[in-house]
């Protein structure tokens, strides 16, 4: 660790004292104070000097301590990844600002998705509250957690619409939805940075992954998307746009190739839409490795060829390779790049850097060496409650057969699964410095909830898989999925001992987090055998099953559904995701989540999503014909809806009232319903509203979210709620790509799920 302190401030004090308390001092945050200083500043430096703003570097084996602090001196790294505590991202500050020439800051990144220390539900997790207020919280708190390290800014929001449940990144975004994936990405922006990415507990976000990430053909990560404009325009755009007017001061470009062209390589992506047509003016970072890759692709002969296609196409800054630097000094030299590009990509990091105030202190998200923690990860740095919060609000009840849950805290519960007692399954992927031995998992929180009261006994029943590829898989990396050696009989047997002792069987099922991760894409989505059988050994002792699900997408799980009494979705909960679980199945918190995607009965029905097109022969469910869209050999429709979710009490929706029957031309008009808690618990509940036109100038969806209403009710109360309709509800990309509302009928479509729904219809004059 001597690295660590190997600057003296003494010595660098002595090193070009005058430059440095010109560059690092009390500077307006005004884009024009902005502009003018970072315009000075490119007048100072060399062509090596631009370059190294340009280069994203983690530290890790490929770029020892050592020689980080080599590159830091000859100003060849412009930002550092992957480091997460004070200590080490002081030294780097130290060395940035004292031993390099022109002392210009570096600014510190990571993977900041659902959380930092204290961490949250998965993003689609998130998305199944659809709740802004638990999703700013989230922002908030991981803003203040990250910044507290040292961070300033994050890999986050993903805000990719998905309809591809097969791709293992769907755990990473908001789900099928592009409406609530604006809408939750809007939130994550606005509460991660705050008033200005430059307070002391503010993070920047870098919006990801720009574009279209989540359309791979097959679900598989890293491929292909080939996309209609209007497709894109007004399905797959919207969120990264909304999300960069929240102000999101960094984009992440995607792997993918997108019509042909990868987004690292794609002028059009990065110039003309992202700055020419939404004026962004924040910087634009490669994904890992993606400029090498662009060599692989097929649009690149070689490294340097590679390097002058992305920095000509918009991408500022290279993620964790060496080409920039290595290549790109003789592209200017040679004129295949000129000194303005150069200028442009170097601005866009100054600006950012300016921006997140470093500027005017370095040192401002770090605070005195004497503030340091003791501990890094102690446990008063923890936001517990908050997680826990917002945990149970993300949980989905997908099914209560004869009121089966919530459960009595008294005679004799089985726990069982190979999930029940996983500390580093339950916070999910992408964890950021969360510490999974500070987790509480599904057997801790019903043993706090059921201590003194009920007898609760556990047996893990089964491995995740039995399939040992699958096993090396997850633990490829890092030893994430425990195996136990037992064989499976065994493991079985046992199970089936402790759940003939209890009154009831709670099995917690499902996906290790390693499965529903990056570069995790499965051809199938069925619970793995190995839990199959468990569970049908379960279901064979006649006690009443209660299936915990624990995933990071929507699964095939049509035989779970027939053989479980009652079943809820709880993804990866996070930090408090134990004592979460237990709130909701013994009923101390009313489950109030509905999906953010379809789930499939099968793997074959993909892509399955709510607001797909019409078309010309529909299939009727209660006149089937032959000749109509649908699969002969299964039940057509999704298991469970968009938008579902069951609730212990009951709500009842009234018929749609319109403040009138027609909408003038850029009007607005009303459409209210009256909702009612007919049940006997208090409940929330969310009101959501759809719209459908029938009749356009190209075929439209069958219906579309554009807006929805969190509300609580007591029992027996009511409510109305209002939501207003304006233009833009209406609007659309038309075949001449132009954005418009067609005038004529639409029909609006109120409910507390995507199916059953209160409708009504109003005419745009």
């Amino acid at each position: 660790m001597k690295w660590i302190y190997s600057v003296s401030l003494a010595v660098s004090l002595a090193m070009q004292p005058a430059l440095a308390e010109e560059l690092i001092s009390h500077h307006p945050m005004t884009e024009q104070a902005r502009d003018a200083f970072v315009n000075d500043l490119l007048k100072k430096m060399t062509l090596d000097e631009k370059i190294g703003q340009l280069r994203l570097i983690s530290v890790g084996p490929d770029n020892p301590k050592e020689a980080i602090r080599e590159m830091i001196r000859k100003s060849q790294v412009g930002a550092i990844f992957n480091t997460v505590t004070r200590q080490d991202i002081r030294a780097m500050q130290d060395q940035a600002v004292h031993l390099s020439r022109l002392k210009i800051p570096l600014f510190f990144a990571y993977d900041v998705v659902h959380g930092q220390r204290t961490i949250f539900p998965i993003p689609l997790g998130l998305a199944a509250s659809w709740d802004r207020d638990a999703v700013s919280e989230v922002g908030r708190i991981s803003a203040y957690e990250a910044a507290d390290d040292g961070l300033n800014m994050t890999w986050a929001p993903m805000v990719d619409v998905s309809r591809e449940p097969r791709w293992g990144r769907v755990s990473e975004g908001f789900g099928e939805d592009t409406y609530l994936t604006a809408e939750m990405g809007r939130s994550m922006v606005k509460a991660m940075q705050g008033k200005s990415a430059a307070d002391r507990y503010s993070i920047m976000t870098s919006v990801k992954h720009f574009a279209l990430y989540g359309a791979v053909e097959g679900g598989r990560d890293y491929n292909t998307v080939d996309m209609s404009p209007q497709r894109m325009f007004q399905d797959y755009l919207p969120p990264y746009k909304a999300s960069l007017e929240a102000g999101s001061g960094g984009v992440m470009v995607s792997l993918n190739t997108i019509n042909g062209v990868p987004a690292t390589a794609n002028g059009w992506l990065l110039k003309d839409l992202l700055r020419g047509q939404w004026k962004f003016k924040g910087i634009t970072i490669s994904d890992h490795g993606a400029i090498k890759e662009l060599i692989k692709h097929g649009v690149a002969s070689d490294p340097q060829d590679a390097v002058r296609i992305a920095l000509k196409a918009g991408v500022d800054m290279s993620m964790s390779d060496e080409y920039y630097s290595k290549y790109l000094p003789d592209l200017v030299k040679k004129g295949a790049v000129s000194m303005a590009e150069i200028d442009d990509a170097a601005r866009h990091v100054l600006n950012v850097k300016y921006d997140m105030g470093l500027f005017n202190d370095p040192y401002s998200h770090l605070g005195p060496k004497e503030s340091d923690p003791p501990d890094t990860n102690a446990e008063s740095r923890l936001h517990r409650a908050e997680a826990r919060d917002v945990a149970r609000k993300s949980l989905v009840l997908l099914k209560n057969r004869l009121e089966t849950l919530p459960l009595k805290k008294t005679g004799t519960i089985a726990l069982i699964g190979p999930l029940a007692d996983s500390q580093r399954d339950i916070m999910g992927s992408w964890s950021a410095a969360g510490v999974a031995k500070q987790s509480i998992s599904l057997l801790q929180g019903m043993r706090n909830a059921t201590a003194g009261k009920a007898t609760l006994l556990y047996a893990k029943g089964a491995n995740i898989s039995d399939n040992k590829g699958i096993q090396d898989f997850l633990n490829l990396y890092e030893q994430a999925v425990s195996v136990d050696k037992r064989s499976p009989q065994q493991l079985l047997d046992e199970a089936v001992e402790k759940a003939k002792q209890a009154d009831v069987v709670v099995a917690a099922i499902g996906e290790a987090q390693g499965m529903a991760h990056e570069a995790s894409s499965r051809s199938e989505l069925l619970i793995p055998q190995s839990q199959q059988k468990l569970l049908a050994a379960l279901k064979a002792t006649g006690k009443p099953l209660v299936i915990v699900l624990m995933n990071g997408r929507p699964l095939a799980v049509a035989n779970e559904d027939r053989m479980a009494d009652a079943m809820l979705e709880t993804w990866f909960s996070g930090t408090e995701g134990g004592n979460a679980i237990a709130d909701v199945l013994f009923g101390d918190y009313n489950p109030s989540g509905k999906l953010p995607v379809s789930f499939p009965r099968s793997v074959g029905q993909i892509p399955i999503y709510y607001n797909h097109l019409p078309t010309g022969r529909p299939y009727n469910f209660e006149k089937p014909n032959k000749y109509t869209s649908h699969y002969y050999d299964a039940v057509n429709g999704p298991l469970y809806p968009f938008g579902y979710g069951l609730s212990y009490t009951r709500f009842t929706v009234s018929p749609v009232t319109m403040s009138s029957r027609t909408m003038p031309r850029n009007g607005t008009i009303n459409a209210s319903v009256t909702v009612t808690n007919s049940g006997k618990r208090d409940g929330a509940t969310v009101v959501q509203m759809y719209l459908n036109d029938p009749v356009a100038s190209l075929s439209r969806p069958v219906q579309e979210l554009r807006s929805f209403k969190r509300i609580m009710l007591k029992a027996g109360e009511s409510q109305t709620v209002t939501f207003k309709i304006d233009v833009d509800a209406l609007k659309f990309w038309n075949q001449q790509m132009q954005h418009v509302a067609e005038p004529g009928k639409f029909n609006v479509m109120i409910g507390l799920d995507s199916v059953r729904t209160q409708d009504a219809q109003f005419d745009y004059l």
